[in-house]
């Protein structure tokens, strides 16, 4: 199923009833990968691709209203400004973005509002920048977060891990140390999953800063900070195997069959 569609912000819930028709025939287990691409422009309404399954893909040229994927339960929402904006470090959705989510994958070309990942259980994100309360109560999953993230950040986490990249040296009197600790990201297996995750970022949103950041690797780690649980001892990273596929196929107005395309090399194109 592939599609492109205008959005605006009276659209509510985008994909949700879809999702639940997934999860009616093929219970967990879902659709295989990109099953379902489907391609919005515009600004979408509360709760953007809340409850996404495995299978779903969903991408959105635009900004977002709160609860971009609340529940999400497997499938992957990627979030990009239109070409010609001119904003270095546009807030793209809102609050309470992943509220409650199981799994899946969140791709933020941007920043995003306050209680960013909260209850969060399993999902992964990238993200530019987070407002208040970030990671709260989470307790499995992770995020990276490419920007500056508000106050009471990680307060109640459990589980889950977040890296947080801490050029402005603000994370220390940021986060909420309760039941957090910050450390510094020095491991092999956890630079290259870094390194990895901001490649697939970069293809899929076509995001500037991570381009940047990639442009000096691996100059850019030593501002890098991990924040997780103290009684946490090990850390579960995804496989590189486990990352989305950067390569899509959906239809275009000039080849209504679908064509394959790089999102960072043709999806600004689609956008005009």
């Amino acid at each position: 199923m592939r599609g492109i569609y205008r959005i605006r912000n009276v659209d509510r819930a985008v994909g949700a009833r879809l999702a639940g028709e997934i999860a009616r025939r093929y219970r967990e287990a879902g659709l295989p990968e990109g099953t379902v691409t489907l391609l919005f422009i515009g600004e979408a309404g509360q709760s953007f691709g809340a409850f996404a399954h495995r299978g779903m893909r969903l991408i959105l040229i635009g900004a977002a209203n709160d609860g971009v994927g609340k529940g999400l339960g497997g499938g992957e929402l990627i979030v990009r400004p239109p070409h010609d904006l001119r904003d270095p470090s546009p807030v793209l959705i809102g609050n309470a973005a992943l509220y409650g989510a199981t799994g899946g994958w969140l791709f933020v070309a941007g920043r995003a509002g306050d209680r960013f990942a909260v209850r969060n259980s399993g999902a992964w994100a990238v993200v530019e920048g987070v407002g208040d309360h970030g990671c709260e109560y989470m307790t499995g999953g992770g995020v990276v977060i490419l920007g500056p993230v508000g106050d009471n950040f990680g307060a109640g986490m459990t589980g889950g891990v977040a890296y947080v990249l801490d050029e402005r040296e603000e994370l220390e009197r940021r986060y909420n140390p309760q039941l957090v600790r910050i450390e510094p990201v020095e491991d092999p297996q956890e630079i290259a999953f870094l390194q990895a995750i901001l490649e697939r970022h970069a293809r899929l949103t076509g995001s500037p800063r991570a381009q940047r950041l990639l442009a000096r690797w691996p100059e850019p780690l030593a501002c890098f900070r991990r924040v997780q649980p103290r009684g946490l001892a090990r850390i579960l990273l995804p496989p590189p195997d486990a990352l989305p596929a950067a390569e899509l196929t959906i239809p275009t107005p000039l080849d209504p069959q679908g064509i394959p395309f790089r999102v960072s090399e043709h999806i600004e194109a689609l956008s005009r």
